[in-house]
């Protein structure tokens, strides 16, 4: 089809002016005009629906982004002028409603939100004594030259409590000492998820801020100093540097330990030098430094962790694969197929005996009381699974179970060499099927 300019308006009456209407002319003809005017959302697979399917996708798309700078530019300008745009508002402080005309209409507690859409949410300070300790938080920091390890393992031995009434981690404490909130600042887009793509941090130079829109209740200052301390521990450190920072502490202590790392105000965190080097044990190898326990198992534990999430991923991607509903419990892992029967996924590890020979221990979880134990017996190296034991729980009269190599009829009748067998067990069957 050859593509021409829209009709004049004489053509909708069938008249003309052109006495060369008649012959072939780069116009559309009447009924494709037409047809192009009343196309709704449908494809006919002709050349014109799918222009126009185009065309409405490349508006439906600048839709969305004007649609999206319109909604940015407003939560811009509520947070310049210093309205809270969601989240909790922090241990220390609290939600306060305000109305449009900027009157207070009470505190917001948790899981409280707004009703009516002019109305607004700022932050005020809370009771008297989280205040207290916010800022003993921050003296601690700056003027004990204390670790957020130590600040968490402190507020928890105290019994005190966060915001979320949860127990203090380095993190959480990490975060109330580097957020503006204290010191009055309203901060907002530090992180963007525009269309759902990705999580990305933004440059402070994109963030949104609107300094003084709260009451502070920490010095600017003390927040200054606890800021400075920050920017000191970022800096980039080389490999050499990190581990000349290691050797110092060693012949400091005499000995190198996580807790010894972290409480060190001029090395970095020991998640650092594990994210490093690979593990602490290999940054102690590198220094020259052996502890006196073989730490082999920690490696060993950690890698095994990772494995087991993996199988758990792996059975439920081949229970479903077959047709199988499964609903796993994501506190226990606990595995519930098809509303029938369950089964719990245990990796058990390899160990070798002073003799040379291996064993694998066993701990049936008696406390789930699964139909079905998937046990993935590990290789030597206990990298990936040698084989499978699929053990029936009604069969097992004891809680822990030691194999060998070869275990016999009564056990070995349960071994399989993959899971092939127990994702027929959870395939469904219609019943007209089976008659």
């Amino acid at each position: 089809m050859s593509y021409h300019p829209l009709p004049s308006a004489t053509a909708h009456t069938g008249h003309s002016t052109n006495a060369k209407s008649e012959e072939p002319s780069y116009r559309f003809e009447l009924a494709t005009y037409h047809s192009w005017l009343a196309l709704g959302s449908g494809n006919d697979g002709s050349p014109v629906s799918t222009i126009v399917k185009g065309v409405k996708r490349a508006m439906a798309g600048e839709y969305s982004r004007e649609l999206s700078q319109k909604v940015f530019a407003g939560q811009s300008r509520l947070i310049e002028m210093g309205y809270r745009q969601g989240g909790p508002p922090g241990y220390g402080l609290r939600r306060m409603l305000i109305d449009g005309a900027g009157n207070q209409k009470g505190i917001l507690t948790r899981g409280e939100h707004k009703s009516i859409q002019t109305d607004r949410v700022t932050l005020v300070p809370g009771p008297d004594d989280e205040i207290a300790v916010v800022n003993q938080i921050f003296r601690n920091f700056v003027d004990d030259n204390q670790s957020e390890v130590m600040i968490a393992a402190d507020l928890n031995a105290e019994g005190i409590k966060t915001d979320l009434d949860r127990d203090w981690t380095p993190s959480v404490v990490r975060q109330l000492l580097s957020n503006e909130k204290y010191i009055g600042n309203n901060i907002w887009n530090r992180h963007s998820f525009k269309l759902k793509k990705r999580h990305v941090r933004n440059n402070p130079d994109n963030w949104v801020r609107s300094e003084g829109a709260f009451e502070a209740i920490v010095d600017a200052g003390l927040f200054t100093a606890a800021k400075a301390i920050f920017a000191a521990k970022a800096h980039r450190y080389s490999d050499k540097e990190m581990l000349d920072g290691l050797r110092e502490a060693l012949e400091t202590h005499g000995f190198l330990s996580g807790i010894v790392i972290n409480e060190a105000s001029t090395l970095p965190s020991s998640g650092a030098y594990q994210s490093r080097f690979g593990s602490l044990l290999r940054a102690y190898k590198l220094v020259g430094f052996t502890p006196d326990r073989d730490y082999r198992h920690i490696e060993i534990n950690k890698r095994l962790r990772k494995i087991h999430a993996g199988t758990i991923h792996d059975t439920v991607g081949g229970i479903e694969q077959v047709g199988g509903l499964v609903q796993q419990d994501t506190k226990t892992g606990l595995l519930t197929i098809n509303q029938e029967f369950s089964a719990s996924v245990v990796i058990a590890r390899c160990t070798q005996t002073d003799a040379g020979a291996y064993r694998w221990n066993i701990r049936l979880d008696t406390g789930l009381l699964p139909d079905i134990t998937v046990v993935a017996r590990m290789d030597q190296a206990n990298e990936t699974p040698l084989d499978f034991y699929l053990l029936p729980t009604a069969d097992m009269t004891f809680s822990k179970l030691r194999l060998s190599e070869t275990n016999g009829l009564s056990l070995d009748a349960y071994r399989f060499d993959d899971l092939a067998h127990f994702f027929a067990m959870c395939e469904r069957t219609s019943i007209l099927e089976v008659a």
